[in-house]
């Protein structure tokens, strides 16, 4: 048995690359910052914040999601898997690149000032699942109070 799962909560980097590939497929590019913490420890050694940069790759409903909602500086939640491939440069050497391609995207936050506005008014905090998003999908209205929002949870 194996397992090849990520999950990542971080800030986009940069507007997601949409483009149309084979029958008008989307896929949309971005990078995700994840920066752990910085620290002094008890004998005064100063760690600073270190911050990884991932390539995050999106297809189909999802990558329709990020075009309409995924701005640089959105605070998201990914989950997906790792994939790694390799293609030949311009003199001949071969090149890697390791990528995220997204499973489940769920949007954190309130989108950044200044930002386009996604074509629904509010910012919308819902998970977005690959098997379950349509290529037309748009997120689904908020309930209208926390009443309506039932759990099991005992707290």
């Amino acid at each position: 048995m194996s397992v090849n799962k990520v999950i990542l909560v971080g800030n986009v980097g940069k507007d997601p690359d949409v483009r149309y590939v084979d029958q008008n497929t989307p896929v949309a590019n971005f990078t995700l910052a994840t920066t752990d913490r910085g620290y002094t420890s008890q004998n005064g050694t100063v760690v600073p914040d270190r911050t990884e940069w991932h390539n995050i790759v999106a297809w189909r409903g999802l990558a329709k999601i990020a075009e309409s909602y995924i701005r640089k500086g959105s605070s998201i939640y990914v989950e997906g898997k790792l994939r790694t491939r390799n293609w030949q440069d311009q003199n001949g050497a071969t090149r890697y690149i390791t990528e995220v391609y997204a499973e489940s995207i769920e949007l954190l936050g309130k989108r950044p000032e200044g930002g386009a506005a996604p074509l629904n008014t509010q910012a919308p905090q819902q998970t977005y699942n690959q098997n379950s998003v349509q290529a037309s999908a748009m997120p689904e209205s908020q309930p209208a109070s926390n009443d309506e929002k039932k759990d099991d949870l005992p707290f």
